[in-house]
């Protein structure tokens, strides 16, 4: 999408990637805990990579944000 074609966010929308971020963080810290106490090389692998792809969907949802910074309100005090 063009950046002169984006949409503020909404704050229903708001509300919904600040719990997917929320969420993808606690799988992060799920996987890296389960990866330190598994002994075995396969599952430890397969924790890694999940730990990997929930990253790259923390930095897409921020990344998002960003790109809507522009759009946000700002607040005067």
């Amino acid at each position: 999408m063009n950046v002169s074609q984006m949409q503020p966010i909404s704050n229903k929308e708001l509300d919904y990637i600040s719990d997917c971020i929320s969420n993808e963080d606690l799988l992060v810290k799920q996987c890296a805990a389960a990866a330190v106490v598994c002994h075995n090389p396969t599952i430890s692998q397969a924790l890694s990579e999940h730990i990997r792809t929930h990253e790259q969907h923390l930095t897409k949802l921020t990344d998002a944000l960003l790109q809507h910074q522009h759009l946000a309100p700002t607040q005067a005090h």
